[in-house]
C-alpha cells in the first residue's frame, strides 16, 4: 500500500493485487518509527495516524515484572502522544524529531491507510485477486490474476512488477532468489517458535498494581511472556514461546500462561492467533529481476526486537517508488533502477544484524530461580535483572538506526568529499553530506522544511540567486523531471546544511550539494536519476 502511494505522489498509476479483501485485523507491528512517520507525513497521513491506537494521555512505557501483580524489576519510561506533541511544539530550530515515533498496532494502521488509498485516484485495488503467474515481455511484464471468491481470470499488462508478498513470497521463488543470513537461535525467550494472541481482557488493566505501561513483561525462573497494550483499555497482544511439540496453538495452554504471567486468574477472550519465529536475520541474495523488483518482508525478515522490520520495508517502498516512477514517466537513466538493490541490500543487513543482536540481549539477562522469594537474595537476584532490563531502553529508540540511513557510495550521490557522520544505533547527527536524509529545520513561522519539499526532487536554495533556481528549473523541464524550488531564509538552516544550495530527492534523501550551480545541470540532473 505504501509503494502504491509512493508511486501515486508522483501522478502514476499502478494496481495493487492482494488475495484477502481487505488487510488482516489481526495485531503485528506496534511501532512506528520517526523515519516512518516522515514517510506518512510526506503522504499526507501522519495527523491521522496518530488518533489511531492508544489514548493520547497514555504513557509508552516498557515494564518488567517477576508477575505483572507482582514486584516490578525495570521500567523504561516513555512519553504518552499529548507529551510528544508537546516536546514537538517547543523543540529548536534545527531539532530532527520532527515525528516522533508511534506507539500504534500495524492492524490500526493498515486499516487507515486502505480506507485512503480508495480515495487516490491512481491506485486501482484489486484485493480478493491473487497473482497466478507472470512473465516478462519485451517491454513490460503480463500478469495472470485470478479473482479468488469466482476463479474469473485475467491478464494483466504493466510496466513494472513489485512483489511485497512477505515471507513466503512466490514472486521471489520464481525468480530463484534465496535469503541469507541468520537462522534461529535457541535462547530462554525469543528463541523458537512463538504463538502472539489476540486477547479481549477488561479485567487485565484493573488487576496490574502498578503504573500503567504499553508494554509489560514477565520476566523469572518459569515462565517469560510480554503483553502490548493495544487501545489502552481491553485488547492486547500476548506473546508467548510455544513448546517443541507444538504444531499449532494450544488456547488451554496460552490460557495458562496469561494466568501465569499476570500472577492470578482472569477472565478474557481470545480474538485470534498468529505464530511466527523470532531469531531470524535473512537478507535477499537479490532485490530485483530484470523489470520485477521485491520490497519489505519479502527481501528481509527480521526478529521483532527493535521493531525493525515494518519500518525498514516502508524504507524500501518510498526508496523505490520515486524511481520507478520516474521510469515510467520517462525521466529515470538506464541505471536509476539498479540503484535501488545497490542502497536498500546494505540497509537490510545494517537493520538485520541490529535486531539480532538485540535479540540475543534479552536472551542474556539474568534470572536467578530465586527471583520471586520475598527473601534478601530474592531482593539482591531482582536488582541484578532490574539493572540488566534497564540497559534495554535503547531498543525501543534506536534514532541512529530510524534516521541514519545513508546510501554512501551510490551512483545517484554526487560526492563532495565530506565525511559522513559515524553510523551509530543509538545516536543521530545530522548532516547534508549527500547520501544521508535531509536535515530537519522547523522555518521562522514553525512550519516543517519537510513541508515544504515536493514530491519529486527539490532544489533548496540558502541564499541564493533567482538566476540559479532558473537554471535548474530549466534543466528539469527539459529532462520532463519534477523540480520545486525552495528558498530558505533561516541562517541556522544555512549552518545545518554547509552550501548555499542543496538537491533533496523525492525520498527525502541528499543527492548533491554546493554553493554554486556546475556549469551543466542536465548532466547533474542525469547523474541523480541513474544516468
Amino acid at each position: 500500500m505504501m509503494l502504491a502511494l509512493n508511486l501515486d505522489a508522483l501522478g502514476v498509476r499502478s494496481i495493487l493485487l492482494n488475495t484477502e479483501l481487505r488487510p488482516r485485523w489481526h495485531p503485528k507491528g506496534s511501532s512506528h518509527n520517526s523515519r516512518t512517520m516522515e514517510h506518512f507525513r510526506r503522504l499526507g497521513l501522519a495527523g491521522r495516524i496518530r488518533a489511531l491506537g492508544l489514548p493520547r494521555d497514555y504513557p509508552t512505557d516498557v515494564g518488567y515484572f517477576t508477575r505483572w501483580s507482582a514486584w516490578e524489576l525495570a521500567r523504561l519510561r516513555m512519553p504518552s502522544e499529548r507529551e510528544k506533541a508537546a516536546t514537538v511544539a517547543a523543540a529548536a530550530p534545527t531539532d530532527q524529531v520532527v515525528e516522533p515515533i508511534l506507539r500504534c498496532n500495524q492492524m490500526y494502521v493498515e486499516a487507515a491507510v486502505f480506507e485512503h488509498l480508495r480515495t487516490r485516484r491512481c491506485v486501482d485495488i484489486r484485493f480478493g485477486w491473487r497473482c497466478d503467474d507472470w512473465h516478462e515481455t519485451a517491454d513490460g511484464v503480463e500478469v495472470e490474476v485470478v479473482e479468488v471468491e469466482t476463479g474469473q481470470r485475467r491478464t494483466l499488462a504493466c510496466a513494472y512488477l513489485a512483489g511485497c508478498d512477505g515471507g513466503q513470497s512466490a514472486i521471489r521463488r520464481k525468480l530463484d532468489i534465496h535469503y541469507g543470513g541468520d537462522s534461529v537461535e535457541r535462547q530462554a525467550y525469543l528463541g523458537g517458535a512463538m504463538v502472539a494472541s489476540h486477547v479481549r481482557a477488561p479485567e487485565l488493566i484493573p488487576s496490574i498494581p502498578h503504573a500503567q505501561c504499553w508494554q509489560y513483561w514477565t520476566v523469572n525462573a518459569h515462565i517469560r511472556s510480554n503483553i502490548l497494550t493495544l487501545n489502552g483499555v481491553d485488547e492486547f497482544l500476548f506473546m508467548t514461546q510455544l513448546r517443541d511439540s507444538d504444531d499449532e496453538p494450544d488456547e488451554a495452554l496460552i490460557r495458562q500462561r496469561l494466568a501465569d504471567s499476570l500472577g492470578k486468574e482472569i477472565g478474557f477472550d481470545f480474538v485470534g492467533h498468529w505464530t511466527w519465529t523470532p531469531g531470524q536475520a535473512l537478507v535477499a541474495d537479490r532485490f530485483s529481476a530484470g523489470r520485477v523488483h521485491l520490497c519489505g518482508d519479502a527481501v528481509h525478515l527480521f526478529t521483532p526486537t527493535g521493531g525493525f522490520g515494518l519500518n525498514t520495508g516502508i524504507d524500501d517502498a518510498a526508496n523505490l517508488g520515486w524511481k520507478l516512477a520516474a521510469m515510467v514517466q520517462g525521466w529515470g537513466g538506464p541505471e536509476l533502477l539498479d540503484s535501488y538493490e545497490r542502497e536498500r541490500r546494505p540497509i537490510a543487513f545494517r537493520n538485520t544484524g541490529m535486531a539480532k543482536n538485540l535479540t540475543r540481549n534479552v536472551g542474556k539477562v539474568p534470572v536467578s530461580p530465586a527471583l520471586e522469594e520475598d527473601t534478601p537474595v530474592g531482593a539482591a537476584a531482582r536488582a541484578e535483572t532490574g539493572k540488566a532490563l534497564a540497559t534495554f531502553g535503547e531498543e525501543y529508540a534506536s534514532i541512529g538506526i530510524q534516521l541514519g540511513v545513508r546510501y554512501d557510495g551510490s551512483p545517484l550521490t554526487v560526492g563532495d568529499g565530506c565525511v559522513p557522520p559515524p553510523d551509530d544505533p543509538f545516536r543521530y547527527v545530522p548532516s547534508a553530506c549527500p547520501g544521508g536524509r535531509a536535515p530537519h529545520l522547523w522555518l521562522r513561522d514553525r512550519t516543517s522544511l519537510f513541508d515544504h519539499l515536493g514530491p519529486g526532487f527539490t532544489l533548496l536554495c540558502f541564499d541564493a540567486a533567482d538566476a540559479e533556481a532558473a537554471a535548474m528549473r530549466a534543466a528539469a523541464e527539459r529532462r520532463g523531471m519534477p523540480l520545486k524550488v525552495v528558498v530558505v531564509d533561516h541562517p541556522e538552516g544555512r549552518g545545518l546544511y554547509e552550501r548555499r544550495l542543496a538537491l533533496v530527492r523525492p525520498d527525502q534523501h541528499v543527492a548533491w550539494r554546493g554553493d554554486a550551480l556546475p556549469d551543466d545541470c542536465s548532466r547533474l540532473l542525469a547523474r541523480v536519476t541513474g544516468g
